[in-house]
């Protein structure tokens, strides 16, 4: 790349994936983004042809330049012994840290007001380990694994993220008390880590009450953090209170590699190609990838671009209720950057 200018993977994903990353290549390219995109073309579709050299692919180019910026990889349900794509690419670059932004958007009514909460989940172990076999017939074991060290460094995360973010509170979401060894190791370790944080206010939660809480109050929680089974049930959540999959932003943090995406995780097959996809998602990751690039009068216009073409409602795709394409939401962008 040129001087001054960051080389990042995009790999648009399955669904509705080509049609966001698209508008998110033409949003930077008019603000001009000192930013040069490697693009991997990966699937987790049956039959789009050499899946695993092209996933092989996207993880030697994100392990080169560090940074990503992805759509979702579809998981067909049916494939056994396969792992997901996207768990296998966390897990091979370490990506531990998985951050949902949930915000109400200004202008955009949803059921709630004034929620403002992130959901950290731990990326790499719990649920996700992939480590499933038939015994017997007829019979299952699937393996959940949490580790002290893997839970002591989400939660190193979680409180580092909240003291960075100027946020004041870390909720622990668990389930205890049942599962009294693996997630009450999860709990433990997490108050024994927020020691070491005093200035924030720290409390846990049973994840039950946490999905209820989070229905009828989200006003109450600041940064949650959980394994990954929770954080994925969660954010779904957390989506809907501000008004779907299409708005929310997110990231995942590796030890050396930072991969942004959307916050929930949806593929869009359904829509695909018919140029209904909001891409506000994706852009607003791709803002949060420019932020941690120390980007931030980029992101800035982008992100306050779009959230005064959503504010303004005159140009809304169909989630948000309104009959725009992909193409003229990202229009309007365009031309708002003008103004901003």
């Amino acid at each position: 790349g040129n001087l001054g200018t960051d080389t990042v993977t995009l790999i648009p994903g399955d669904g509705i994936g080509t049609e966001v990353a698209e508008s998110v290549k033409t949003v930077f390219k008019a603000d001009n983004v000192p930013v040069e995109w490697e693009q991997v073309e990966v699937s987790g579709l049956e039959g789009a042809g050499r899946t695993e050299d092209a996933f092989r692919e996207s993880v030697a180019s994100l392990k080169r330049n560090k940074l990503g910026l992805k759509g979702i990889l579809h998981t067909p349900i049916s494939r056994s012994g396969h792992q997901s794509f996207n768990v296998a690419m966390r897990q091979e670059l370490d990506i531990y840290a998985s951050i949902s932004l949930i915000k109400n958007i200004p202008g955009y009514e949803t059921r709630h007001k004034d929620v403002d909460l992130c959901i950290i989940r731990e990326n790499t172990e719990g649920e996700y380990s992939g480590l499933e076999h038939q015994s017997v017939d007829g019979v299952v074991e699937s393996l959940k694994i949490i580790t002290r060290a893997k839970s002591e460094r989400i939660a190193k995360f979680a409180f580092s993220f909240a003291l960075a973010n100027g946020r004041s509170k870390v909720t622990c979401i668990h389930k205890a008390n049942i599962m009294k060894l693996a997630d009450g190791l999860f709990r433990s370790t997490f108050h024994q880590v927020a020691k070491d944080y005093p200035t924030l206010e720290v409390n846990d939660m049973i994840v039950d009450n946490a999905s209820m809480q989070a229905v009828s109050r989200p006003q109450q929680f600041d940064v949650m953090v959980m394994p990954n089974l929770y954080g994925g049930i969660l954010s779904n959540i957390g989506a809907a209170l501000v008004g779907g999959p299409g708005i929310v932003p997110g990231c995942n943090m590796g030890r050396e590699v930072a991969v942004f995406e959307p916050g929930c995780r949806h593929v869009g097959l359904d829509i695909k190609g018919k140029d209904q996809a909001n891409p506000t998602a994706m852009l607003l990751s791709g803002s949060m990838l420019l932020r941690h690039l120390g980007l931030d009068e980029h992101a800035n216009r982008i992100s306050k671009a779009t959230y005064a073409v959503i504010a303004e409602g005159k140009v809304r795709t169909p989630d948000m209720g309104g009959s725009s394409t992909t193409h003229e939401f990202t229009k309007a962008i365009l031309d708002k950057l003008e103004t901003v």
